[in-house]
């Protein structure tokens, strides 16, 4: 099987790299795009990981598109990230207009181009209640209209769309992923700020898992 990931570099699509790779033993494809994001540090750990792993990486520039993702504290500078728990109106500020859909169809593009049997995503239970494009009705729709997109189309998946973070991270343990290669906070200093959502997000799937985080906090 082949598989085209939409791959960040972040604790998620790492982990289901991981799956897809040693667990299921396919050929990965790795998609990372950028689109004009705060900062690429996780690109730079999605490269890292793509070679340890010796997985084909290949990084979709979207730069010239970036006015199209503003009003996110990831696309906008302007826009301060929100520190400390998600809720509902902090979360808000963190979600990139249409981004899963503008990937999954690059993605598309490239599994179709390559004759990929699948296309994945790394979707999780602790996005649904804000990230609209994480929903499980937003993937089933989607994946309905990838198989019209073409004589042979691959298939969506989203493997983890009911795990929690924490459930991720403890099949990221099992699987041997370094999770110290990762890279998820928002601001995009050295070492991860510890304040974030996604930082304290991740701390706390650690915590939970009951597996020892490596990663490096300034906090």
């Amino acid at each position: 099987m082949r598989t085209v990931l939409s791959f960040s570099g972040g604790m998620d699509s790492t982990v289901l790299l991981y799956h897809l790779k040693y667990e299921l033993d396919h050929e990965v494809i790795a998609l990372g795009v950028y689109y004009g994001q705060r900062h690429e540090r996780e690109i730079a750990a999605a490269r890292a990981i793509c070679l340890t792993t010796g997985t084909e990486y290949i990084l979709a520039d979207l730069g010239a598109c970036s006015e199209l993702f503003k009003g996110s504290s990831q696309t906008s500078a302007e826009i301060d990230v929100p520190e400390g728990h998600y809720a509902e109106e902090s979360m808000k500020k963190t979600v990139v207009p249409n981004r899963n859909m503008v990937l999954l169809s690059l993605a598309t593009a490239l599994a179709v181009s390559r004759k990929a049997d699948h296309v994945a995503y790394a979707a999780h239970a602790g996005d649904h209640a804000i990230y609209p494009d994480c929903r499980k009705e937003f993937a089933d729709r989607l994946g309905e209209a990838i198989k019209l997109c073409d004589w042979t189309p691959p298939t969506l998946l989203r493997p983890f769309v009911e795990f929690s973070k924490a459930g991720i991270c403890a099949r990221g343990a099992a699987l041997g992923v370094p999770f110290q290669m990762t890279y998820s906070c928002y601001k995009g200093k050295a070492r991860h700020c510890g304040k974030c959502g996604t930082c304290v997000e991740r701390r706390e799937a650690f915590q939970l898992a009951g597996v020892p985080d490596p990663t490096e906090y300034q906090e």
